[in-house]
């Protein structure tokens, strides 16, 4: 004989699937809503978040090369951009000091750059602190590797100029024992960029 097995499991109403399918709603709404996870911090992100100064007085620099306003390249030695040549290292607490590229001295002062890195000023003191000179150029390009600034000779005439280029180097400061990034053939970063030898001449 058959026996057929009845369920005695009581049947759901359509009141009771409502309410059960109302509570979860909220639940998954929240899981809709709720935030990604913040990307990691990278340190790309923590240069980008440095000063036109802090980029500044990050490195010592050399002057690598000039440029006309028509964008052909001038000598170094051109009486025109001669003058802007050589080992440039600008301290953190305002202020720097300049060699020529045989490391005989050049100048020294005060120096900023403003909040927006267009812009650099120095003076020159003499050896008593007497200002010599105060002078404001354009920045055309800083970043970690390169600081370009524009040199107007005359102010009547505007359209001529010259940018003087500049670059990261390791060229220890003279007198000094000390050594810029990279001293050791550490260039750090993507490894694309080399600094030049400023020691080797």
């Amino acid at each position: 004989m058959n026996i057929t097995r009845i369920s005695r499991r009581p049947a759901l109403t359509a009141s009771a699937i409502a309410i059960a399918v109302s509570a979860l709603v909220p639940v998954s709404a929240m899981a809709a809503e709720a935030p990604a996870a913040p990307a990691p911090a990278s340190a790309s992100a923590a240069q980008k978040d440095a000063t036109p100064s802090d980029l500044l007085a990050s490195t010592p620099w050399k002057t690598t090369s000039a440029v006309d306003q028509d964008g052909n390249r001038v000598a170094l030695d051109d009486p025109a951009v001669s003058n802007f040549v050589g080992w440039a290292y600008f301290d953190a607490d305002g202020t720097y000091t300049m060699y020529n590229l045989d490391d005989s001295p050049k100048m020294n002062g005060d120096w900023t750059v403003n909040a927006d890195g267009s812009e650099r000023w120095i003076n020159s003191k003499d050896a008593d602190g007497d200002v010599l000179f105060e002078r404001t150029v354009p920045i055309t390009q800083l970043d970690k590797n390169t600081f370009t600034y524009r040199v107007v000779p005359n102010a009547d005439e505007p359209n001529v100029y010259y940018d003087i280029v500049h670059t990261k180097t390791n060229h220890a400061e003279p007198g000094t024992d000390d050594r810029g990034p990279g001293a050791n053939g550490n260039q750090g970063g993507n490894g694309e960029y080399h600094f030049n030898n400023g020691n080797a001449r």
